[in-house]
């Protein structure tokens, strides 16, 4: 089956999903959508936000994805930076933000389709919609199709996590030629998404973030059958995998842990022999659970990094990993990486500094509304995404730990990725949580949140016995916290500004 996205039991095809588009494209035209606007997308992973994103996208106007998680106050403060015109929202989500939106927006409620209320557990009254409200079902058949050349696409904006204030959006240039064929080359070399070639893909990440948002357009495009799974579930996308002969994956770290956390039995009944390309990205990798995941199912495991701001820039592949552990990899092609100290001179090879980077002819950006932000995070022509590494004598980038996470003790420079790489390693972990808190006589100190594997029992002492040995002494967690479960956002990664915000506020301190 080719050409034909997938969600629980319904299915569209690709002409057909274009078609939609099209008349998305004309329907927001009607709703007085003119180039460069935006249309907010509060939906989870759906057929909607496909034909409204590639809709908003041939008519030069910014698709703009909010993360549905967020409070009334996040997602509204969103569609009012934006200035959306008109917002897309799950039926479910609706009452949570429905006060705050927004004069004059345009709301087109989505029903909550039956495998995501599933996944969640959302009651069937909540998925319908409103009474008085528009129905996107209902609507977008009565649009006219598009009638014109479609315009300069831009690609969504997305809004950066807002660790340190804000959520920021990344407002790129509409895209000529030249950026068309930059960002088809990084897509290419990353993704392995190439003109002609069917692939056939799970959609497992969130789509409100930039990287499964990129990768589930570009695979929803390219002609091959798009899977959409509502909610990772590591047991189910094997079942998938198997099913489907699926054999692209776009995946994340955390994804890889959960895969290696069952039991063996579980992950051999599966025909996993499809499988041909797995990339991830968006969060550090242990070398040990990489090397798991390359023993597991062979020399298919890739990874790049980049950020929202400048795309994928480096890249390796499973056969690198291994002769590298712990690189993210070299620059692709048209990638610049250069690494900076803080006295804004360029740091020797070997040397620590912080990371910027950039695609030559990739489309540029500004930070919506806030060129200022912009400017601070630029030097020369690359940009940084805050985080610090080096790079080894045949041009392989390292990654130590993000500019902010870093902790200062005593002066001592410590970088928590480095202490959850190694503790992750530990016998019956799941998973775990590594920041600095407020110390009155070193500055900081390091605490851990620890989770257990299910009916495992771990201690304080049990974590920090497991650490000895293989750190510094000064780089053991002065505070463990064993807890359940870590707040997590759904692409997996850790939600750590709330584990550490208590901390900082007790000591009336900002993080």
């Amino acid at each position: 089956m080719e050409g034909v996205m997938i969600s629980g039991e319904r299915k569209l095809a690709q002409a057909e999903l274009m078609a939609n588009a099209a008349r998305a494209a004309g329907g927001f035209a009607k709703l007085g959508l003119t180039e460069g606007d935006a249309v907010a997308l509060m939906l989870r992973n759906d057929f909607a936000f496909f034909e409204a994103a590639i809709g908003a996208a041939i008519s030069g106007a910014y698709a703009v994805p909010i993360n549905w998680h967020f409070t009334e106050d996040e997602a509204c403060y969103v569609i009012a930076d934006c200035g959306a015109k008109v917002l897309l929202v799950h039926a479910d989500l609706l009452p949570a933000i429905e006060k705050g939106i927004p004069q004059g927006v345009h709301v087109l409620v989505v029903p909550t389709p039956p495998e995501i209320a599933a996944a969640y557990g959302v009651a069937p009254e909540y998925c319908t919609v409103p009474t008085g409200r528009t129905n996107w079902d209902d609507w977008l058949p009565q649009q006219p199709a598009w009638g014109e050349p479609p315009r300069r696409a831009r690609t969504n904006m997305i809004y950066t996590s807002g660790t340190t204030g804000r959520p920021k959006g990344v407002r790129r240039e509409p895209q000529t030629p030249e950026m068309q064929a930059a960002m088809g080359a990084m897509v290419s070399q990353i993704f392995d998404i190439r003109p002609g070639e069917k692939m056939r893909t799970v959609v497992t990440g969130p789509v409100y973030h930039s990287a499964p948002n990129l990768y589930a357009l570009q695979a929803a495009q390219s002609g091959g059958l798009v899977i959409l799974q509502p909610r990772f579930e590591p047991e189910e996308l094997l079942r998938m995998v198997e099913e489907n002969k699926i054999t692209h994956l776009h995946m994340v770290p955390t994804m890889f842990n959960r895969l290696l956390k069952l039991p063996q039995e579980t992950r051999e009944k599966y025909d996993l022999s499809s499988l041909k390309f797995v990339v991830h990205a968006a969060a550090p990798c242990s070398p040990h659970v990489k090397r798991g995941m390359i023993e597991w199912r062979g020399p298919i495991i890739n990874e790049y990094y980049g950020g929202t701001e400048t795309g994928g820039v480096t890249f390796h592949t499973a056969q690198e990993a291994i002769a590298k552990p712990g690189t993210v990899g070299r620059p692709i092609q048209n990638g610049v990486v250069k690494l900076f100290k803080a006295d804004g001179t360029e740091a020797p090879q070997g040397e620590v500094g912080e990371v910027y980077l950039r695609i030559r002819g990739f489309p540029d950006f500004t930070y919506n509304g806030l060129d200022d932000k912009r400017r601070e995070v630029g030097r020369e022509d690359l940009v940084t995404i805050g985080d610090v590494g080096f790079i080894d004598p045949e041009g392989y980038l390292f990654l130590c730990d993000r500019v902010r996470d870093m902790i200062i003790s005593g002066g001592v420079n410590i970088y928590p990725a480095e202490i959850e790489s190694t503790l992750i390693t530990m016998p019956g972990l799941r998973d775990c949580a590594v920041f600095g808190i407020p110390d009155d006589e070193f500055g900081e100190s390091v605490c851990a949140y620890v989770e257990p594997q299910d009916d495992v029992t771990l201690t304080a002492e049990d974590v920090r016995g497991f650490l000895r040995g293989k750190v510094a002494n000064y780089k053991i967690p002065k505070v463990v916290e064993i807890v359940s479960s870590l707040p997590r956002e759904d692409s997996g990664k850790i939600f750590k500004r709330k584990l550490r915000a208590p901390y900082w506020e007790e000591a009336g301190r900002q993080i």
